[in-house]
């Protein structure tokens, strides 16, 4: 069992910036490919960014350039900072972790997830 706990999340003005973190507590996170996912209000969950076990990561078209997801394998932690932030980014971002060898842009393919952490960026 993996256990994860999102944090940083918070009200910001449009162009600010924001880190989320991810912190894993019952296996290491080395293993797994890890994710972020967010869910507006009203609206379906959606991809935001994968990182896979070596690093390599790719991100959702809508946040390319402005999100960068990373990992920190020794402090079991993944990252996600937000620049440029936008109104469209609000939602409850949620860190997944996933068995596959490589990127997971899907929900199915994740096994564990966090409780979320609220985004709103104020217009």
């Amino acid at each position: 069992q993996v256990q994860l706990v999102e944090s940083g999340g918070g009200l910001v003005q449009t162009g600010g910036s924001l880190r989320l973190s991810c912190a894993a507590s019952g296996r290491t996170i080395s293993n797994y490919a890890m994710g972020w996912f967010r869910q507006a209000s009203g609206k379906e969950r959606e991809f935001v960014g994968t990182i896979n076990r070596s690093g390599g990561s790719s991100h959702a078209d809508s946040v390319k350039g402005r999100f960068t997801i990373s990992r920190d394998n020794a402090k079991n932690t993944v990252y996600l900072q937000m620049n440029g932030l936008k109104p469209g980014d609000t939602a409850v971002y949620y860190c997944a972790a996933s068995l596959l060898l490589s990127f997971s842009y899907y929900a199915n393919q994740y096994v564990y997830w966090g409780q979320g952490t609220q985004v709103t960026v104020s217009s």
